[in-house]
C-alpha cells in the first residue's frame, strides 16, 4: 500500500507509514521541482523531438542543446521519485517487522552517514554530466540531422535524416573514396608510427640495460631529451627540414647524391616523413617506459637460463619480453588509441595536405584531422559528428578486446 501511494502522490506513502515529515519534504521537493522546471521541460522535450516548426524563428540547434539538458534535469527528477518509492517500501517492510520508526533527528543522522559520500561525488557528477555527457550526446544528436553549410539554422530548420549520413559514407561517391581511404590511411598511420615508436624504445632499452654499456644515465638523458621538447615545437621544426624548396633534409644531405623527395607535395612521402617524425617523438617514452621495467626483471632469471645453455633470442622471447609486456601493455594500448586520434602531429605538419583530385580530405588526413576540416572549414557538422562516432566505435572495440586479453588485467594464478 505504501509503495502504491508513493507511485501515485510522491511523499504519500511515507505519510501512510508515519514518516509525516519526510513525507511533507519529499512531496515539497518533487512539486517543487516540478514547478520551476516544467516550462524548461515542455519546451525542451518538444524542440528535441521537432528541432522547431517555424524557419527562422525556432533555433533547431538551440533547442537540440535546451533538449539535452532537459533530459538531464528529468533524469534528477526520475531519481528522486525512485527514491521516494523505494524508501517507502523499505518503511513498510520495517513497519510490518515491528521496528519503531526512528526519531527525526536519527533520521538525519542515518541519512547523513549514509549520503555523505555522494554528496561528495553529487558536484563531480554534475559537472560530469555537462561538461563531458552533454556534449556528447549533442555530437550524437548531431551525426542524426541534416546539419550542413546549405542547411544552417537559424535560417533553416534541422530535420532528423536517421541513419542518412552513415548510408552516404559507404554509398556516396566523393564520400565513400574520402572515407575508404582516409580511414585505411588512419589505420596504416597508428598500426606502423606506434609499433616503430615501441620497437624502438624497446631495442634502445636493451641495448642501454645491457652490463657492459658505460655511461648509462648520460645515454638516458640524451636519449630522453625528445620527450623534453614540447611536441609541437619539434612537428614546426621537422615540417620546415622536410620543406622540399629550403628544407636542410633536401638541401644539405639528400642534394649531395643528387635526390630530391616531395616531402610535403607527393602524399606517399608526406606520410614517410609523417611516420619517420611520429617514431623520433614518441619512442623516449617507450624507452623510459621500458628502462624502469627492465631494471625490475630479477638477475637469477637470467643466470638460471644461461646454466641452462639458453641463447640471447630465447632469454629475450621467455625472460625480458613476457615480464615488459606484462607490465607495460595498459600503456602501450593507450599510445596506439592516441596515434589513432594524434590530430597535432597532421595539422601541424603540413595541415593534412596534400590535396588529392576526387576527395575532400588531404593526402595525410586522418581521420580526426577530416573531421576538424568538415567542422571548421566547409561546415559539415553532420557528417564530421557521423565520422566521429565512427572512430570513438573503433577505438572502444579495439581497446575492450585488447584490455580483456592484457595479462596485466588477470587476476594472478588463474593461468
Amino acid at each position: 500500500m505504501a509503495t502504491l501511494l508513493s507511485i501515485v502522490v510522491p511523499g504519500l506513502g511515507q505519510i501512510y507509514n508515519r514518516r509525516i515529515v519526510k513525507g511533507i519534504l519529499i512531496f515539497t521537493i518533487i512539486l517543487s521541482f516540478l514547478i520551476t522546471t516544467w516550462n524548461y521541460l515542455d519546451i525542451g522535450l518538444w524542440g528535441l523531438f521537432t528541432l522547431g516548426t517555424i524557419e527562422r524563428e525556432h533555433h533547431s540547434i538551440q533547442l537540440l542543446i535546451q533538449g539535452l539538458i532537459s533530459l538531464i534535469v528529468l533524469f534528477f527528477l526520475v531519481a528522486i521519485y525512485l527514491f521516494n518509492i523505494r524508501d517507502a517500501r523499505k518503511d513498510a517492510i520495517a513497519r510490518e517487522e515491528g521496528r519503531p520508526n526512528p526519531t527525526l533527528f536519527r533520521g538525519f543522522l542515518d541519512f547523513y552517514n549514509g549520503g555523505f559520500p555522494y554528496f561528495l561525488i553529487l558536484p563531480g557528477f554534475i559537472m560530469l554530466l555537462f561538461i563531458v555527457v552533454l556534449p556528447l550526446a549533442f555530437m550524437l544528436g548531431l551525426a542524426f540531422t541534416d546539419y550542413n553549410q546549405y542547411n544552417a539554422p537559424p535560417r533553416n530548420l534541422l530535420s532528423w535524416v536517421g541513419f542518412d549520413n552513415f548510408v552516404n559514407l559507404v554509398n556516396v561517391d566523393i564520400w565513400k573514396d574520402t572515407f575508404m581511404s582516409v580511414f585505411t590511411w588512419t589505420i596504416v598511420w597508428t598500426v606502423v608510427a606506434t609499433t616503430l615508436q615501441i620497437v624502438l624504445g624497446l631495442f634502445l632499452a636493451i641495448l642501454v640495460n645491457d652490463k657492459r654499456i658505460k655511461f648509462k644515465r648520460t645515454i638516458r638523458t640524451v636519449l630522453i631529451l625528445p620527450w623534453a621538447v614540447p611536441a609541437f615545437v619539434s612537428i614546426l621544426i621537422f615540417s620546415a627540414l622536410f620543406n622540399p624548396t629550403f628544407g636542410a633534409i633536401n638541401r644539405d644531405i639528400l642534394s649531395q647524391f643528387d635526390v630530391m623527395i616531395p616531402w610535403l607535395s607527393d602524399p606517399f612521402w608526406a606520410k614517410i616523413a609523417i611516420i619517420m617524425i611520429q617514431t623520433w617523438l614518441g619512442f623516449p617514452f617507450v624507452f623510459a617506459l621500458f628502462t624502469g621495467v627492465l631494471q625490475s626483471v630479477p638477475s637469477d632469471m637470467y643466470e638460471a637460463a644461461d646454466v641452462d645453455g639458453g641463447s640471447r633470442w630465447q632469454k629475450f622471447r621467455f625472460i625480458t619480453l613476457p615480464h615488459v609486456l606484462f607490465a607495460t601493455a595498459p600503456l602501450l594500448i593507450m599510445q596506439y588509441a592516441q596515434n589513432f586520434n594524434n590530430f597535432n602531429i597532421i595539422y601541424l605538419f603540413n595541415e593534412g595536405n596534400p590535396p588529392v583530385r576526387g576527395q575532400n580530405a588531404g593526402g595525410t588526413d586522418i581521420l580526426i584531422s577530416w573531421v576538424y576540416k568538415l567542422t571548421f572549414e566547409t561546415n559539415n557538422y553532420n557528417m564530421a559528428a557521423a565520422i566521429t562516432i565512427i572512430m570513438g566505435l573503433v577505438i572502444s572495440v579495439f581497446a575492450f578486446f585488447q584490455f580483456r586479453k592484457t595479462a596485466a588485467f588477470k587476476e594472478e594464478g588463474r593461468y
